[in-house]
């Protein structure tokens, strides 16, 4: 498969890992949150099971603005590069109930946050996308290696 596509094929499927994600938060079952997102349950099944090939990019993109789920794409050299990641942002509103530990351990990054001059936040955000390929990329050649090991794998 050319770099291209499998760079495309990667970042369907972490776009559909994402949506699944949401999606088991938005109901009990597939028809409720295919309903809140606006996608026919059959199509919703397709996207928590990772059966995402014959989807575009752009439809996966408009469920997630859809479902309010900020996502940062990201390509690299490599397709095992690529990703979607979840910002920062929607982090911040799931943990709002954690510890009290760690709620003011937020608190304090994010007043650190604040203090950053705007080239100072793009610098720690550009740091930041690298790190997470980097994590991704290891995340994606870990579970290659346990496919590969799994009894009856090719």
């Amino acid at each position: 498969m050319p770099r291209d596509e499998a760079t495309i094929q990667s970042l369907r499927l972490d776009l559909a890992l994402q949506l699944s994600r949401v999606a088991r938060r938005l109901g009990d079952t597939q028809v409720v949150a295919a309903r809140r997102l606006g996608v026919p349950q059959p199509t919703l099944s397709k996207i928590i099971n990772g059966r995402v090939s014959d989807l575009s990019i752009e439809f996966l993109l408009r469920v997630a603005i859809r479902a309010g789920l900020p996502v940062t794409l990201q390509t690299g050299r490599d397709a095992a590069e690529a990703g979607a990641f979840v910002s920062g942002l929607a982090r911040r509103s799931t943990h709002a109930s954690g510890s009290k530990l760690a709620n003011e351990a937020r608190e304090s990054l994010l007043e650190s946050e604040r203090r950053l001059t705007p080239g100072e936040r793009l610098e720690a955000f550009l740091e930041h996308n690298q790190l997470l390929g980097e994590f991704h990329q290891a995340a994606h050649a870990a579970g290659q290696r346990r496919i590969r090991g799994a009894p009856g794998a090719p």
